[in-house]
């Protein structure tokens, strides 16, 4: 009786060593570069990028982790480019992904009396005509230094900024270097007062 439990202990033993082995052929493959989270998000980043990017003179890795963090974490394409998605590419419609290109962070969608704001580089390359450090103090301050609401306050209204607010300061200058880095919109959604003249060239 003894030896029957004693062989039928090895055997779930055996039986459950195989199973681990096998659950450990089938497990995903780890790249090395996959334990920096770092590196996967900056290469993820120039993955899912939907316009082609001006690298010239720009820091790589901020690029990249500047777009994982505008493409894949902070939606603002969502708010910033009108209509967000191309013709036969709305997920929402189970269509294949795909961002409107031409019109992609130039402003224009409507939120009750807010239109979104042209993010992209103007003539001088600033993203939105803003400086580095007028871009950190409007995500960390949400004042809105255009003051295109003057009746709703000195705070951007739509814009949530108060989570931007507490990324760190590496991370915004990510996506300032990323939005640098896209093609430029014509056009000033947003700012009532803007004057009509072309911001590209």
């Amino acid at each position: 009786m003894r030896s029957n439990s004693r062989a039928t202990s090895r055997l779930l033993s055996t039986a459950a060593l195989l199973a681990v082995a096998l659950s450990l052929c089938h497990a995903p493959v780890v790249r090395a570069d996959d334990d920096d989270p770092g590196e996967s998000r900056i290469r993820q980043g120039f993955a899912i990028a939907p316009v082609p990017l001006n690298l010239r003179g720009r820091n790589h890795a901020l690029v990249g982790m500047g777009s994982y963090i505008v493409n894949a974490q902070g939606a603002c394409s969502d708010c910033h480019t009108s209509p967000t998605f191309a013709a036969g590419g709305n997920p929402y419609l189970g269509e294949p992904k795909k961002i409107n290109a031409d019109g992609y962070m130039g402003g224009g969608g409507a939120y009750g009396p807010f239109i979104s704001r042209n993010l992209t580089p103007d003539k001088t390359g600033m993203p939105g005509g803003s400086t580095f450090a007028e871009f950190v103090h409007t995500m960390r301050t949400g004042i809105d230094r255009d003051q295109a609401h003057p009746q709703f306050g000195p705070f951007l209204q739509v814009m949530p900024w108060p989570l931007y607010a507490d990324l760190t300061d590496r991370d915004l200058l990510a996506i300032y270097e990323y939005l640098r880095a896209i093609p430029c919109v014509e056009g000033t959604p947003g700012l009532p007062a803007a004057p009509s003249a072309a911001r590209c060239h």
